[in-house]
């Protein structure tokens, strides 16, 4: 049975495609003046099977880093487009994981006010997730995403062999950030990811389902709030705490691992507020504790914290913006005090619960 599905945007609509063969595919898709913008990693790892179609090409390859991903990050690849006589009615090819995606969307929907892309993406991360919605960010000195707007693809590509030459640190990053679509999702997608994101570092091809799930559970928002102004707010369920995670440790944790303890904070923090019940928090936490091993927190600045917090995309005027849960399927949209009561629940958070297991009744 076909995965493939489409996306209904007001900008355009666009095609998910699962492919056995990059080759043909690339074959068929690539067009005189296309312009490929791969990740280094991915260039050097499956090059064997990519150079049929892309040897000869002037490619642009890129050391795919959160530096690489900003407002100077960005300036030598434009350079290079116009130097090679880029036109409007040129496309862009993206092949890589978010980084490249966020860079190149970014681009795409800048030069000549926007021109066509395609996207091949490379990681758990990008096709689990960030492939469809359309979303383009960059960072701004050490704060996460805060330029950006929205321009999908044309075109989505998901080849499974990409996975086979992930780490286990990049798979766990995808299935954490995966898991908070399982959560707002409801009491079913929970139960997949609880019984089979526990097998993909043993058995990767049960990662064609999760990724499936996913994209779905995303699909159905996006195509009733595109641009972010309300249901789809839901998905930056865990993101307000986990991007503040990267800021201060300077992108050591990845981005997933970073949400999943921005789930486990804000789960923590729906417990304080009486939202959840104790048992509830701790059987989602039994599932990102999965996660954590792979990069553990060190001693965390909870000042640095609370300052990375402050500076949030989401955040209107003075008031930190979050997302918390009342349940599976019942996260919802609030403000947190985080000069008040919320800040002695983050220390607290910090201090006792990352490495101090799970709450017990009293809470």
């Amino acid at each position: 049975m076909s995965r493939d599905f489409s996306v209904k945007s007001k900008i355009h609509e666009y095609a998910v495609n699962f492919v056995g063969d990059i080759g043909v595919c690339l074959e068929t898709e690539l067009q005189e003046g296309d312009q490929v913008i791969i990740d280094r990693n991915v260039h050097e790892l499956h090059w064997k099977r990519l150079s049929q179609n892309l040897a000869g090409r002037d490619l642009i390859v890129l050391d795919a880093s959160e530096e690489k991903k900003s407002y100077r990050g960005i300036e030598p690849v434009i350079d290079k487009l116009i130097g090679r006589g880029f036109r409007k009615d040129h496309r862009l090819v993206a092949i890589g994981g978010g980084i490249t995606q966020d860079i190149v969307t970014f681009i795409a929907s800048s030069i000549y006010r926007g021109v066509d892309w395609i996207f091949f993406p490379t990681s758990l991360l990008a096709q689990g997730d960030s492939c469809i919605g359309g979303k383009a960010s960059i960072n701004f000195g050490t704060y996460k995403n805060l330029l950006g707007n929205f321009f999908p693809p044309k075109k989505i590509f998901i080849d499974l062999k990409f996975l086979e030459t992930l780490p286990n640190r990049e798979i766990i990053s995808g299935l954490g950030e995966m898991t908070h679509f399982f959560f707002v999702s409801g009491e079913e997608a929970f139960e997949l990811v609880r019984d089979q994101g526990c097998k993909v570092l043993q058995d990767r091809s049960v990662v064609a389902e999760l990724i499936e799930c996913s994209l779905r559970i995303k699909q159905a928002t996006v195509e009733v709030d595109e641009f972010d102004q309300n249901v789809r707010q839901l998905f930056n369920y865990g993101h307000s705490f986990g991007h503040a995670i990267e800021s201060i440790t300077k992108f050591a944790v990845p981005h997933g691992i970073a949400v999943s303890y921005g789930m486990d904070i804000a789960n923590y923090i729906s417990v304080k507020m009486g939202l959840i019940d104790v048992e509830l928090r701790n059987r989602l936490r039994a599932i990102l504790e999965r996660y954590w091993n792979e990069v553990p927190l060190g001693p965390i600045d909870v000042d640095a914290f609370v300052a990375a917090l402050r500076k949030d995309k989401k955040n209107v005027g003075k008031e930190v913006k979050v997302i918390l849960t009342r349940g599976l399927g019942k996260m919802f949209k609030t403000t947190l005090d985080v000069d008040g009561e919320a800040r002695g629940w983050i220390d607290s958070y910090f201090q006792d619960e990352v490495y101090g297991g799970k709450l017990d009744a009293a809470g």
